[in-house]
C-alpha cells in the first residue's frame, strides 16, 4: 500500500513536533551517531530514545544501520526527508538548546564509543583522560 503524501505529511510533522525528537534530527545533521551517544545528549532513557527514533524512522526521516551490538542513526539523505529537514531545522537555526547539543556531541565523539556505551560518559571520559 502506497503512502499519500497527506500521511507522509502527517507523519513528519508528527515526528518533528516533539523537543527530543527536533533535538535528535538536529544532532543527527553533523553526522551518523549511535544510541548510547544520543541517549547521553538528551538524558534520557534509553528506552525513551528509542521510542523517540522509532518516530522519527516511521516518517522516513532517520536511518538505523546495526554494526555488532552497536545501532548508529543518520538522517534519511532523500527528498522526502529533505522537504522536512531543512525547513524545520532553518526554523531553529540558532537556538541555544542545538548549539549545546552539537557541542556536547563533538565532545562525545571524542570517546572512544564502546566505553560511553558501556562504562557511561563520566568513566568513559576518566579513562580519555588518563590515557593522555
Amino acid at each position: 500500500m502506497e503512502i499519500s503524501n497527506l500521511d507522509a505529511a502527517i507523519a513528519a510533522t508528527r515526528a518533528l513536533g516533539h523537543p527530543a525528537r527536533m533535538r535528535t534530527a538536529a544532532m543527527l545533521r553533523s553526522g551518523e551517531l549511535c544510541l548510547c551517544q544520543i541517549t547521553e545528549v538528551l538524558s534520557l532513557a534509553p528506552s525513551t530514545v528509542s521510542l523517540h527514533i522509532k518516530e522519527l524512522k516511521r516518517a522516513g526521516l532517520v536511518n538505523e544501520r546495526k554494526d555488532g551490538r552497536w545501532v548508529y542513526f543518520s538522517l534519511a539523505d532523500d527528498e522526502h526527508a529533505r522537504r522536512w529537514i531543512e525547513p524545520a531545522m532553518a526554523a531553529v537555526e540558532g537556538d541555544p538548546q542545538l548549539a549545546d547539543d552539537l557541542s556536547r556531541i563533538a565532545e562525545l565523539r571524542r570517546l572512544a564509543l564502546v566505553d560511553l556505551c558501556s562504562l557511561g560518559y563520566e568513566a568513559a571520559k576518566a579513562k580519555l583522560e588518563q590515557q593522555g
